[in-house]
């Protein structure tokens, strides 16, 4: 189910290098207007495991499709 206060962010079919997810993820996140202090947990959350810790912190912060 899609959260409103998180912003839509297409992935499916778009370059799967954790750099290009991450970056992908943090501009819909400054887009929608969310503060610095919010941008900067999502980068320190999902650079804090693997791969798979960041598709799920991707998940967390924004509606993925």
């Amino acid at each position: 189910m899609e959260n409103p206060t998180k912003p839509t962010v297409k992935l499916t079919g778009e370059d799967g290098n954790a750099f290009a997810i991450m970056g992908t993820v943090s501009r819909a996140l400054r887009k929608a207007g969310l503060p610095k202090e919010h941008v900067d947990k999502y980068m320190e959350e999902s650079t804090s495991g693997d791969y798979n810790n960041l598709l799920i912190v991707a998940h967390k912060y924004a509606n993925i499709y």
